[in-house]
Parts: C-alpha cells; structure tokens; sequence
C-alpha cells in the first residue's frame, strides 16, 4: 500500500508522515498495525466531532437511502440543502440569510471574491500578509506568502496587502476596493487574534469607502473558538462570511454566506455567476446539518473554554514560549523550530497526532475534535510534556 500510495496518488510534500489507516473512532485514529493515535487535530480542524460521530453516520446512512447526486447545483429543491441554509441562518445574524454551498473552503473563498467584485462592480481586492485563504488560483492570489506564490504567477490581478492588526494600513481601504477579505483569527500566520477592535475598525472603513468585508471562518468556525462563529468575539459582523472544514463533520464542504439581496446578484449579469455540479451535495448537506444541530444543542460550546483551561495548565514547560488562540484552536509556540519538528515527529510514535501551521515554523497545531474528553486532552499534553523533557 505504501509504494502505492506514492506511486499512484500525487504528493504535497517530499516527505509526508505516510501513517497507514486502518480506521478512527471518536477521538482516536488506528493505523493497520493496530496502534491508537490520539487525535490532537482533528483533520486539521474539520473532525469537529471527533471522527464517525453515530448521529452523522445515521445521516449519511439515511441520505443514501433517497438519493445521491441528482442535478447541478441550485436547480432542484433538495431538503438535505435547503434543511442545511435554513438551519444556519438561525444561528446568523439577520444580513447573513442566504448560503451557497460549495465543495471545500477554498472554493468558497473563490465565490465570496466573485460576489464581491459583481455587486460592487469593483476589482480591487484587499487581503492581508502571511493569510491562508486556500490554494485554488483565486485564493492563491489573495495569499500573503510570496514564497508559495511566486511560482504559480501571474496570479490574479489587483490584489493589495494589508498588515493583520495594523490601523495604519486601514488608509489603503479606498473607492477601488471591492472587499477586504481577513480570516478572523489568522491560522497560517500562528493562530493571530484581532486586537483593539481591530476588526471592528476594518468594518467601518469598508463601509465608508463601499466595499465589503469578506471574514474568513473555514478555521475558527462551528465552535472551535468557544463561539458558533469567531466573529462574534470581536464585535464585527462581515458582508460576506466563509465556512467550511468542522461543517461538514468529517465530509468535504464549504459555503459562503450573505444577505438575500447580495447573493442574489450572482443569478443574473450574467446568469450563472457561480456554478458548481457537486455543491450542496445531499448526502454531505445531510452530514452538515446533523453535525451544526449537534453543535448547536449540545454543551461542546459551553465546554471548550473549560478543555482549552485544562490544555493551558498542562501544557507549561521551558520549551513552550506561548500557547496563542482561543477554544479549541491552539497554536502552541515552542522555543525553535527545530524542537517543534522534532515534537510533532516524536509524538507520533508515541501515539499522539499533532500537525505544524503553514508560515510559523515554531507552531504547533493542537486542534483535537469538540467531543474530546477531559481525560483524553490530560493524556495527550502529557505525551507533550515527557517529550519535551526529552529533548
């Protein structure tokens, strides 16, 4: 299977761990040597309820049962959908009404960009250094790093940066611009929160230029910051919001969300806007909705602050500079980038799964599913702890 795997499937890396599955349950993954890895990422944040959680099992299983894939999306009235947008305009504020759904977050990115620049007729967009929006060519135009650009230009045109937290820069927010595009909390960059109303402040200057303001959830959405939606800890509300990863609970999805009046500018000028076979597809909507109702009437919100106390107050040692983030969306910060390669490595042979972030090389991604246990989350950081005592 190994040689397969790099044989036939295409690789993202030179040297990717390469940990053969056997299968995964709740909060642990098995490899086919029959080893339990503890789960301290969770798909990198999608596995918001751990993996094969029985209710969107059911949901999936029951879906199958009706039908599958049936037409291109928007064109029949399909309930796993419908049932899906409904449910989360509930949890939205009043100008966030209507969903399109999509086949991952990078794809959402794309339609958020198209949807800015047709309603305002604009071509400007405005996103910030060292964000991660995805890597389809429209998300990879907006991205921070030059270093993963450079080789894939010319990319899209009229993309300006901004400086993430930096007021300063709000004064290149003009007329031109269609929208400001931020990930709430940047997750690349190391897990950055907005600070001093940051995001509040960007808001206000979009609305006094016409522009809108795109917000970037696909990381800290669902819960995993202790909120349904990061937003919502930082006074701000965008035009246009992003979901996708620990939507799906385990599935591929993605959706960008606005006001009835805004999305209905993509049917027409030309019709067709945004066009997708497979979004919406109802055996993923029907896994979606049963994964944003358990979220949403369950205490796995109320007790992610809790789990985050117990991963703090567990994880102190002169290795560990800083643990930044919120919730269940952790970037624990070691002392060089050398003992976080040589953590992450080690920890998988002990049985315990954590991933690096994109652009800061001392991270640590810990992002273990919502549904982790107080037990498993003391026995992952000490699996932490007695490695880096070792090194």
């Amino acid at each position: 299977m190994q040689d397969d795997f790099f044989t036939y499937q295409a690789q993202t890396t030179p040297h990717p761990l390469a940990m053969e599955i056997s299968h995964a349950e709740g909060s642990y993954i098995y490899d086919t040597k029959g080893k339990a890895h503890l789960d301290f990422v969770a798909g990198v944040s999608a596995c918001s309820l751990g993996h094969r959680h029985p209710k969107v099992v059911d949901a999936i299983k029951s879906q199958l049962d009706k039908y599958m894939h049936v037409m291109v999306y928007g064109e029949y009235i399909q309930e796993p959908a419908v049932a899906l947008t409904k449910l989360l305009a509930k949890h939205l504020p009043e100008n966030l009404q209507t969903t399109y759904l999509t086949n991952s977050g990078t794809e959402a990115i794309d339609g958020a960009i198209k949807l800015a620049k047709r309603a305002t007729g604009r071509s400007e967009i405005i996103s910030a250094h060292n964000a991660y929006h995805g890597n389809t060519i429209g998300a990879l135009s907006i991205m921070g790093y030059e270093t993963r650009k450079k080789p894939f230009r010319p990319l899209m045109p009229d993309v300006r940066f901004i400086h993430f937290n930096d007021e300063s820069d709000l004064s290149l927010i003009t007329e031109k611009t269609a929208a400001v595009i931020l990930e709430t909390i940047q997750g690349g960059a190391g897990f950055i929160e907005p600070n001093n109303n940051y995001l509040k402040k960007v808001k206000a200057r979009c609305q006094s230029v016409g522009a809108l303001l795109i917000l970037d959830e696909i990381q800290p959405g669902f819960g995993r910051t202790g909120k349904l939606f990061g937003f919502e800890h930082y006074n701000c509300v965008p035009d246009i919001l992003v979901t996708g990863k620990g939507l799906g609970g385990g599935m591929p999805i993605g959706a960008f969300t606005a006001s009835n009046a805004l999305m209905n500018t993509l049917k027409d000028n030309p019709t067709l806007g945004h066009i997708t076979t497979f979004g919406g597809h109802p055996v993923i909507a029907s896994a979606a909705y049963a994964t944003l109702k358990e979220i949403t009437t369950s205490h796995l919100i109320a007790e992610t602050f809790e789990k985050e106390e117990i991963i703090r107050t567990h994880l102190q040692h002169k290795h560990i500079k800083e643990i930044r983030g919120r919730g269940l969306m952790l970037a624990l910060i070691t002392v060089s980038e050398e003992i976080t390669n040589q953590l992450i490595l080690n920890a998988k042979e002990e049985g315990l799964i954590l991933f690096w972030l994109l652009f800061e090389p001392k991270a640590v991604r810990i992002t273990p599913p919502l549904t982790i246990s107080r037990d498993e989350i003391i026995e992952g950081c000490s699996v932490i702890i007695k490695i880096l005592d070792r090194l």
